[in-house]
């Protein structure tokens, strides 16, 4: 998966945060066509036994400035799923205590060919919205006192019927169903081995696939691709 969100808060996104069952808006959900890597992504997240909404920096890690933080030199916005049960890994801890869930319209994906970029895709949810497995972490300024939340995108080998648009990974996509949710957010689940079933490249939802010029003008270029769910 490449660095980019559809953060458009339409209808159908408003109503799978309905379906999320939030029980405090910390920061109000952003709404914006295209999100890039290192900005402020809304995540959903159990906080002290409660289910919020909150801003964070899409960027796992980040390093201390003298006042607050800022992105890690060392890119981390996607956390790939074989590193999830490497101890050293920075997204070990937070898989087991501080996972999150991104709920979006689309995501981007870019295929590169001897680092330049061949073609671009929006994806689109068919209908309603995505909801994106992360991890989230916390980091305490030691002069300020203030939080500054960051988070990551668990992203799993390429599904085959992707391939043709991104050769090399996709986002994890979490099956829109309430137990699993609850199990995903529940912060006492620290035994991680149920959610090894997520972790295989799956497909719970129909998807539209759009070439385009450029995320940033985001022209059509040709007709959509239905990508259909996998069978259950």
């Amino acid at each position: 998966m490449c660095g980019r969100f559809n953060a458009t808060f339409d209808s159908g996104v408003k109503k799978l945060y309905t379906r999320l069952n939030i029980h405090r808006v910390i920061d109000k959900p952003i709404d914006k066509r295209f999100v890039k890597a290192a900005d402020n992504v809304s995540i959903v997240r159990n906080r002290n036994n409660s289910r919020v909404v909150e801003n964070a920096i899409w960027w796992l890690l980040l390093e201390q400035t003298d006042d607050s933080f800022k992105p890690s030199k060392y890119t981390s916005f996607n956390t790939r799923y074989d590193k999830l049960n490497t101890p050293s890994s920075a997204g070990y801890q937070a898989f087991r205590h501080a996972r999150c869930i991104v709920a979006v319209k689309g995501f981007g994906e870019t295929e590169f060919s001897n680092k330049k970029p061949i073609h671009y895709y929006d994806m689109l949810a068919e209908n309603g919205g995505l909801l994106l497995g992360g991890l989230c972490r916390d980091w305490l300024h030691p002069k300020t006192g203030k939080v500054k939340t960051s988070c990551s995108i668990i992203t799993l080998p390429a599904h085959d019927k992707l391939k043709h648009i991104h050769s090399k990974a996709m986002p994890l996509i979490l099956p829109q169903d309430e137990q699993l949710v609850d199990d995903w957010l529940n912060t006492e689940i620290t035994n991680v081995e149920s959610f090894n079933p997520l972790l295989m490249p799956r497909i719970p939802q129909n998807i539209l696939a759009q070439q385009i010029d450029k995320p940033m003008t985001h022209l059509p270029l040709g007709e959509n691709e239905l990508i259909i769910q996998d069978a259950m």
